[in-house]
């Protein structure tokens, strides 16, 4: 079963199947963007202008400089919201190809000779860290950069001027696509025999899939 996937769209499906095919595959109803996800494109901007270009911030993101400023100090080759795909086996691809099978968008790439940093921009809590968009990147980094062998990667708090960080080298790879098998086994089996079952939750009023049986107003 041919699909395309990326880390938000598998989280999606996970979260809720049936909101993903409503949405995704269906498209007969669309995610509101919400304040929160406006803001955070924001300070991502931001971030990435002040990074990439030197652009100064503007004074209610001046309290990020700091953390900010060290990722400058890291030696390297800078590529921000660097777009990357892969195909069905792995191989790297262009973002826009018809025949990708995954892709992403890292905020933040550097690259050293054989060592790569990874950097992904959260504007949220730091709470429940989730390191497998770093995963993911890190597959991506490796395919498309074959001199790197070592990654060091990254979720930077803002708000919180945090960091959670995690280390891969090659060796790693074979582990690194195991964290996703199963959930897309799960996808593929959605595909394969038309199955999206809901995942009811509390924020079911906020989903977008009014017909569902479980959604209820805010």
């Amino acid at each position: 079963m041919d699909f395309t996937w990326s880390y938000s769209a598998l989280k999606d499906y996970i979260n809720c199947p049936r909101q993903y095919q409503e949405v995704k595959v269906l498209k007969r109803f669309t995610k509101e963007t919400s304040q929160q996800m406006l803001y955070g494109t924001e300070v991502h901007k931001a971030c990435e202008d002040y990074v990439g270009e030197g652009k100064p911030l503007a004074q209610n993101y001046k309290r990020f400089q700091p953390v900010l400023d060290a990722l400058k100090e890291i030696p390297g080759i800078r590529y921000p919201e660097l777009e990357m795909a892969l195909t069905r086996d792995r191989q790297p691809c262009k973002f826009a190809d018809e025949d990708r099978w995954v892709r992403g968008v890292v905020d933040l790439l550097i690259v050293d000779s054989e060592h790569a940093f990874i950097i992904d921009y959260k504007t949220g809590s730091n709470k429940y860290p989730d390191p497998k968009q770093l995963k993911l990147m890190a597959l991506m980094t490796f395919a498309h950069f074959p001199e790197v062998k070592y990654i060091k990667a990254g979720l930077l708090f803002v708000m919180h001027a945090s960091f959670m960080t995690e280390e891969y080298t090659r060796d790693d790879i074979n582990k690194l696509w195991s964290n996703f098998h199963n959930d897309l086994e799960r996808l593929k089996l959605s595909y394969e025999t038309n199955a999206w079952m809901p995942n009811p939750t509390p924020l079911c009023g906020w989903c977008p899939v009014r017909s569902c049986e479980y959604h209820k107003e805010r």
